[in-house]
């Protein structure tokens, strides 16, 4: 059995693992032909059976391991076309055949661990099977992981790991906040949704997406507006992790949020935020972010330029640009939903 990695480890120990990598690969892997990305009814339980045992098998937790699968799978869901996976996986990992097996292997479906290396692939067996299999969730994890843990996994080992890796400052970012947020709740599920205003308050709102906008110059409205009375509570509508808090001329004071969708959520013309946020905090969904106001449309502190409301804007970043969608669907289900979970809550 070939382990080039495990040099100086007991052969009882590595028979140990690869019988558990074995039994966890015929678990995960139905085998099918090939799908644009994971599907999005996921199960959580098989998930954090395969981080854990790549983070036993790495020295990384299980939350780095989370959210380098969850980056990944954001990136293929963004270009399915150029980042095909395989029905037989679950993960979300591209590693293109080429980068696998070695530019100049002239077998690009070579998975032999022994003639990859020799080809300066980077493919590797996690699963202890023998095969270095692109299509095999525990390989293809292995192989990411075990290269971005070369360098450590203390301090800032594993965010140089990632630069390695993938050479791309907005990669390590987003990972390490994806790791910052399953860090901060322990669990996978992390899905749940919420309208931006308590449902009990009076608001109005309808699609403004693509209204033109008059002040700052001609361009369209990306976003949704909700009118509500000044210093009516906004809420996060997502786990994510603040990105962005402070002035913007045209938002007045706002806050960006990141969620383990990859998504931008823009809450703009606040009158002020909660006293405890900071770009960096971990929040949830219904956690009071700020209040409703009509700051914005000028220098920092300007208001009173329109009628209060709260502006709800979703950014999508695509790997290298981020680009808006119109929220208000989203708005609409959340609403819907959390109208249904509190008469279910009461009866």
């Amino acid at each position: 059995m070939f382990w080039p990695h495990w040099r100086g480890v007991r052969c009882k120990r590595i028979l140990t693992l690869a019988a558990a990598g074995w039994l966890l690969a015929t678990a995960l892997l139905p085998g099918t032909p090939m799908r644009a990305a994971p599907a999005e009814t996921t199960d959580y339980r098989r998930l954090q059976e395969l981080y854990d045992h790549i983070a036993f098998l790495t020295g990384l937790t299980w939350q780095s391991v989370a959210a380098i699968d969850r980056y990944e799978t954001m990136l293929s869901r963004t270009h399915p076309k150029t980042r095909p996976l395989s029905e037989r996986t679950t993960v979300g990992i591209y590693i293109s055949p080429e980068r696998w097996a070695g530019y100049l292997n002239p077998d690009q479906s070579d998975q032999n661990p022994s003639s990859i290396r020799v080809f300066g692939g980077i493919g590797l067996d996690g699963s202890g099977d023998g095969l270095a299999d692109r299509e095999n969730d525990i390989d293809l994890l292995y192989t990411v992981t075990h290269l971005v843990r070369i360098g450590g996994s203390a301090g800032d080992d594993f965010a140089i790991g990632l630069w390695d890796y993938y050479q791309n400052t907005r990669a390590v970012q987003r990972i390490l906040q994806f790791e910052k947020i399953y860090s901060a709740f322990n669990k996978l599920d992390l899905s749940q949704h919420v309208f931006p205003l308590p449902l009990g308050s009076v608001y109005a709102y309808r699609s403004t997406w693509g209204n033109s906008r008059g002040w700052g110059g001609a361009r369209i409205h990306e976003g949704t507006d909700i009118f509500a009375r000044h210093g009516v509570p906004v809420r996060s509508t997502t786990y994510g992790i603040v990105e962005v808090k402070g002035w913007n001329p045209f938002g007045g004071w706002r806050v960006g949020i990141r969620d383990l969708d990859n998504l931008y959520h823009y809450y703009a013309h606040l009158s002020g935020f909660e006293k405890n946020l900071k770009v960096g905090s971990i929040v949830k969904p219904g956690q009071t972010i700020g209040w409703v106001g009509n700051s914005g449309y000028g220098k920092p502190g300007t208001s009173g330029k329109f009628p209060p409301h709260l502006h709800y804007g979703v950014y999508r970043d695509r790997g290298l640009v981020e680009w808006a969608f119109d929220p208000y669907p989203m708005l609409r289900r959340w609403e819907r939903a959390e109208h249904r979970s509190l008469r279910a809550h009461k009866e």
